[in-house]
């Protein structure tokens, strides 16, 4: 670094003070001579340098902020005085050196006089290396900064000054430099610090001069591109209208005049008026606002729907019956619930009652059962049978409300929801609308689908329904909506209130077989690409593969069953094994696909049955699936272990686990009337088991079954193996009612089951079993736990001792 050396020369000046400007030693500046405070400066100086014979009046030029001095000014030379371009009376003043301001004195003339000390510098020559590359360095930015704004008669000024105080203080020439940085500048004596200084000032300046062209020029080359756009789309627009005078058409017949296909449109009224608000909309918007896009989809929409479009309804209510029959076996209930539709829309159709208060006659449905039982095939069926379009719609994994209700047309990639979809997807305002796995819709912080359904599926509701997307009322009022769910616990109260319950709850064996032979069975025969006349089914085999090698409510398993058992088939053909055509009976289902998974108790071995030991009872439950039997097993602890309690495993539920309390309480209390030892209840520890532990269960219908253990393993009676029983105990042994009946028996008939014990009050629900499983069932309606135990268990004389 430069060495420096300071000599102090007292100087008396007057005071120019500069507001808002600073200028440096080497600067020289026009001063406008009108302003009264550089008058007066200028006139005191040339007094005093008349009086001392000075060659030049001499000013102190200090800069002024906020009505504050500087600490440092500038001595500059009066060089020249007379007019300035625009004719005003100017001086012409050069910067010389820096003084450092002293007190204040007086002399002649208006001005404020000051005295002050001259800053004299001193820089070693040769310069030092760092010192020489920062000069360097200074005129390679300088002259970077000229050659943009095109002062090339200064590049060579720039370049030929070497001193290193002169070469900083240019930098006062510098317009992008702020007062306080030009004071910085001033006030800074050291000239090596003050070149650095400048030097880093002019390296920002230049590097948000950088940031600056790169954003103009990107912002230029979009300007460039959208008029370039603007230019071609015109040429475009140019072009059709020639080709649509060559081809003799008129100019409204052109796709995009929206105006003319909304007038031509049957919309209604409403829709009409808010479509033609969407035109003005999109006439006055440029073709380079986003805005257009929203309203040419939102009214492509719109005009895509069927407004008015109506398929005619099938109103043979006889023939429609036979399509139903024909396509599904059983399901009666179901089959008379479209019956009863048809009837009365008919009958409505007939005395002019299609629309009565702004509603049409819609339905909404919700087919509830296990899987398997033919719910999403069946709404198929339903549109066949009505002579309408079918639409489904998958809700199973929905989240999100805006899939039911439509985006708000503000976002990007909007669309509207399911149901709007459908409508359009289907052509018709009335068609039937399948609603799959209703009861599988879920939520999360983007809002429940289900409640979005509530309006949807309200029959006083839907026929002003509005979608977010549309923003106009949609009639859904003629639409027959079937929705369908696996379990019934999972759909909201208030959306199943909205809908007319029609339960699903499995094929009897009869069923089953006749669904193979004239459903499944053709199916899988085309899949497998053999003709009818080359495999025949006998119905023993259809039968046992319905009994013996599947136990579901629905058909699924069985349909996979003969699937496979024809590929094996084909397969052995294809081998040279098999001789086509070929019958299957039952003997052949062995050799083919192995031995049946689902042999009934009753068919087994006396001493192989779960119910051989005391303490097993059989009893019935319902699942996701279906109707199931459950057993429960009991046991008590030895003595001498000196456990005592209640055990439960089986991963029970809280109200199964509280079942189990209750039965035991109601035997402890009341064994002398049922002639139990409850003494070792007292004494020894209790286990009851549901097997199947990776199932979790929950639950009261497994009440009397869990008693009739403890019973059983108590007196040492076997349960009877052919008696399956259900419903809730109370303290008291009162037998209380359950749900699932006909589900239940269902299993029971399956599971080979021939007495079936129910409470009393349950009674009623028999009416909804099919009349060829309950002459296969005896039932008892019971209503104290006594009469339970009186039909399980098998008589005293042929019972065993019971285990310890």
């Amino acid at each position: 670094m430069a060495a420096e050396s300071q000599t102090f020369t007292p100087l008396t000046l007057p005071v120019l003070p500069l507001d808002d400007e600073v200028v440096l030693p080497g600067m020289v500046v026009p001063l406008d001579l009108t302003d009264t405070e550089v008058r007066a400066a200028v006139e005191a100086a040339q007094a005093d340098a008349r009086s001392t014979g000075a060659s030049k009046p001499q000013v102190l030029l200090v800069p002024r902020v906020d009505g504050n001095y500087a600490a440092i000014g500038v001595l500059g030379t009066v060089e020249q005085v007379g007019r300035l371009s625009d004719g005003d009376p100017g001086a012409l003043i050069r910067g010389r050196d820096r003084v450092r301001i002293g007190a204040g004195t007086t002399g002649p003339g208006a001005a404020l006089w000051v005295e002050g000390t001259r800053i004299e510098e001193q820089i070693p020559d040769p310069l030092p290396g760092q010192i020489a590359e920062l000069a360097k360095e200074y005129k390679a930015l300088a002259t970077d900064w000229l050659k943009r704004r095109g002062a090339w008669q200064v590049v060579d000024r720039v370049q030929q000054i070497e001193d290193v105080s002169q070469l900083a203080d240019n930098a006062g020439y510098s317009p992008f430099l702020t007062t306080a940085q030009k004071i910085e500048l001033l006030e800074t004596a050291d000239p090596v610090a003050r070149l650095r200084l400048a030097t880093d000032q002019l390296r920002e300046h230049l590097a948000e001069q950088d940031v600056v062209e790169s954003i103009a020029k990107d912002v230029q080359e979009g300007v460039d591109k959208q008029q370039r756009e603007f230019l071609l789309r015109r040429q475009l627009d140019a072009v059709r209208k020639e080709l649509r005078e060559l081809n003799g058409e008129s100019e409204g017949e052109e796709s995009d005049d929206y105006r003319a296909r909304v007038e031509a449109a049957e919309l209604p009224e409403k829709v009409r008026e808010a479509a033609l608000k969407e035109v003005d909309k999109l006439e006055r918007a440029s073709d380079q606002s986003p805005e257009g896009s929203w309203i040419r989809t939102w009214l492509d929409t719109v005009l895509e729907l069927p407004w008015n479009k109506r398929t005619d309804d099938a109103y043979d209510i006889q023939g429609a019956k036979t399509v139903l029959d024909a396509e599904h076996a059983g399901l009666e209930d179901v089959k008379e619930r479209i019956t009863e539709y048809l009837a009365v829309r008919k009958r409505r159709a007939d005395r002019g009652l299609g629309v009565v208060g702004g509603r049409r006659g819609g339905a909404v449905l919700a087919l509830v059962g296990p899987p398997g039982v033919g719910k999403t095939s069946l709404g198929e069926s339903v549109a066949h049978a009505m002579g309408r379009e079918f639409v489904r719609v998958a809700l199973g994994g929905v989240r999100d409300e805006a899939e039911i209700r439509g985006h708000r047309r503000t976002y990007v990639g909007a669309l509207p929801g399911r149901i709007v979809r459908a409508i359009k997807e289907a052509g018709s305002m009335n068609p039937v609308v399948l609603l799959d796995e209703i009861d599988k819709v879920g939520s999360d912080f983007r809002g429940d689908p289900a409640a979005a359904l509530l309006e949807v599926l309200d029959p006083a509701q839907n026929h002003t329904f509005r979608d977010h997307y549309l923003e106009v009322e949609l009639d859904l009022s003629d639409v027959v909506f079937l929705a369908t769910a696996n379990v019934l616990e999972a759909i909201p109260e208030a959306l199943l209130d909205r809908m007319e319950l029609v339960r699903l709850d499995g094929y009897t064996e009869d069923e089953k077989v006749v669904i193979a032979r004239d459903h499944l069975l053709p199916r899988q025969l085309e899949r497998a690409g053999l003709e009818k006349s080359e495999v025949v089914l006998e119905e023993s085999a259809l039968r046992k593969l319905a009994g013996e090698y599947t136990r579901e409510a629905g058909v699924r398993n069985l349909e996979r069953s003969i699937a496979r058992l024809l590929r094996k088939v084909a397969a052995q053909h294809e081998l040279g094994d098999r001789e086509l055509p070929f019958t299957v009976g039952a003997e052949q289902l062995r050799p083919l696909i192995g031995r049946p998974h689902h042999v009934p108790e009753s068919a087994q071995d006396p001493a192989e049955r779960r119910t051989a030991v005391p303490g097993v009872a059989t009893g019935l439950a319902v699942t996701g699936a279906g109707g199931d039997v459950l057993y429960v097993e009991a046991s008590l602890a030895d003595p001498e272990t000196g456990a005592s309690g209640l055990t439960l495993t089986g991963q029970l539920g809280d109200v199964m686990k509280e079942s189990a309390q209750i039965a035991l309480s109601f035997l402890r209390s009341h064994g002398a009337e049922t002639e139990l030892p409850v003494a070792d209840l007292k004494d020894r520890g209790v286990h009851i088991h549901f097997p199947a532990g990776a199932v979790p269960k929950d639950g009261p219908s497994a009440g009397v079954t869990m008693t009739t253990a403890l019973a059983s393993l108590l007196s040492g009676r076997l349960v009877r193996t052919d008696v399956a029983m259900t419903g809730e105990v109370s303290l008291t042994g009162r037998v209380l009612p359950i749900g699932g009946v006909k589900q239940k028996l269902l299993a029971a008939h399956r599971a080979g089951i021939t007495t079936v014990v129910i409470p009393k009050r349950n009674e009623p629900d028999l009416d909804d079993v099919p009349a060829e499983i309950l002459d296969k069932l005896e039932v008892h309606p019971v209503t104290d736990v006594r009469q339970v135990l009186e039909i399980a268990l098998a008589p005293a004389e042929v019972a065993v001792p019971a285990a310890a």
